[in-house]
């Protein structure tokens, strides 16, 4: 007869039922073990006195079900999906093939079929796994750096965005520092406060926000770094962007940890501005720190003393770029147009570049070798491009400016029929104005008209 597979349950009813044959157990007892009616129970003792225990099984075992699809119909949408979709997800593919071929198929039994042939992974298969990394061995040796946005004073103030910097070593916290918006200026303004307090580390270690690296591979203009690479690289310090945010996890969880720990401390300590909030980060830093941070496997210090004077230190945390000086002594910056004034020194820079300093003040700066140059702002503008680029991590500062701007009441510029139809005054006439209604000439003009409309009946005045 061969081998035949049976399930647990069928195993249980012979075994029941073997003991009710052999007269060691009542029928009612046995239709209560099995779960079943006594009629059942007689129906399965009938068959196995006729056709054996075999005969317990189910009788669609190993047939084929009777709602199955047909093999064509699954030959002919798999040549559908290879052809057409095979780029396509299984509910996607689903969805055409009803609605462009008329074939209807469910959408995981395509799933099956896709992934039987190949043409789709599952999500347990398109899984992927990164490998852990060790931390650095000495202090100051690499730090980690990122921005979070979130609402850090919840309802009681604006959203902002919170720098942070986390030591890979001893993961402890460097700097941190409410900011409206990640930007080259606030990064500075970071970095300036982590160098006066800790002295310059080995490297940095961030994701590729373009405030750290250039986007566009093949960018004509620039020295191909961003103006935070460049001051970081006239300070000796080494930048390096992670491929993933996996890769830099240990700020991620940092600012995971901070959204809940420092949220519900700025609510108890009735913070709700970034001013407060800043001032109340360094105890915050301090407590956490002693809490938290661990000891290094080396225990030397690879900061190194930062050598530079207050204003050396100013020139390098601001941007620096070459402006060309046109025939009029002008230049185009930041949409501003700046004229030079005109010296023995500017004279001679027609055709030249000069550098401009800007500060995160608002202060500009203009210079030539060195030496400053006097200027002035001519047709300054200060609008937001219409359908600007912005990134996301910009957009709330860039929705703030443009709702400042609308919020400053316009006059509407009203123009009359004349005026659309191309019409401009020329302005006075010199002399006595005209006047048009003793004037006897526009009088007979007037009256010729009105006799070649003829008579008309007159009216009463009351």
């Amino acid at each position: 007869m061969g081998l035949i597979t049976m399930s647990e349950r069928d195993l249980q009813r012979i075994e029941v039922l073997s003991k009710v044959i052999a007269g060691r157990q009542t029928l009612a007892s046995a239709a209560h073990v099995l779960d079943l009616s006594t009629r059942q129970v007689r129906r399965l003792l009938n068959r196995i006195r006729l056709d054996g225990a075999a005969s317990i099984r189910h009788k669609a075992i190993g047939m084929p079900s009777n709602n199955r699809i047909i093999d064509g119909v699954k030959d002919y949408a798999m040549v559908l999906v290879r052809e057409r979709y095979a780029d396509f997800g299984p509910t996607l593919a689903a969805e055409k093939l009803d609605a462009r071929d008329g074939l209807h198929v469910s959408r995981e039994t395509l799933r099956g079929w896709m992934v039987e042939a190949g043409l789709w992974l599952s999500r347990k298969q398109r899984r992927t796994f990164h490998q852990p990394r060790l931390r650095r061995e000495a202090f100051g040796e690499l730090v980690q750096i990122d921005g979070s946005d979130h609402r850090w004073f919840e309802g009681r103030g604006p959203a902002c965005s919170l720098l942070v910097f986390v030591d890979d070593a001893t993961g402890r916290l460097m700097e941190l520092r409410f900011v409206r918006s990640e930007s080259a200026f606030t990064y500075f303004e970071a970095l300036g406060h982590y160098l006066k307090r800790h002295g310059t580390p080995v490297a940095f270690y961030s994701d590729k926000h373009s405030v750290f690296r250039v986007a566009k591979k093949d960018a004509r203009g620039g020295q191909g770094m961003t103006q935070f690479g460049r001051a970081l690289c006239e300070l000796n310090i080494e930048i390096l962007c992670a491929n993933s945010s996996q890769a830099k996890g240990r700020v991620e969880r940092m600012n995971r940890t901070l959204q809940d720990r420092l949220v519900k401390e700025l609510r108890l300590a009735g913070i709700s501005d970034m001013e407060t909030g800043n001032a109340f980060l360094p105890r915050f830093m301090a407590d956490y720190n002693r809490r938290f941070a661990i000891t290094p496997a080396r225990p030397e210090d690879l900061h190194r003393p930062l050598n530079l004077t207050p204003k050396r230190l100013r020139d390098i945390l601001c941007k620096r770029e070459q402006r060309y000086v046109g025939s009029q002594l002008t230049f185009s910056f930041e949409r501003q147009r700046i004229m030079l004034e005109e010296t023995e020194v500017t004279r001679g820079l027609v055709g030249r570049y000069v550098e401009t300093y800007a500060y995160a003040d608002g202060q500009l700066d203009v210079r030539w070798k060195g030496h400053s140059l006097p200027y002035r702002v001519f047709n300054k503008d200060q609008r937001v491009t219409h359908a600007a680029i912005t990134e996301n991590k910009r957009l709330s500062d860039v929705l703030a400016y443009i709702k400042a701007q609308q919020d400053q009441p316009v006059a509407p510029d009203v123009k009359t029929n004349s005026a659309k139809n191309g019409y401009k005054p020329r302005g006075g006439k010199p002399g006595r104005r005209t006047d048009f209604i003793h004037d006897p000439a526009v009088i007979a003009r007037r009256q010729k008209v009105l006799s070649r409309q003829g008579p008309s009946e007159p009216t009463s005045m009351r």
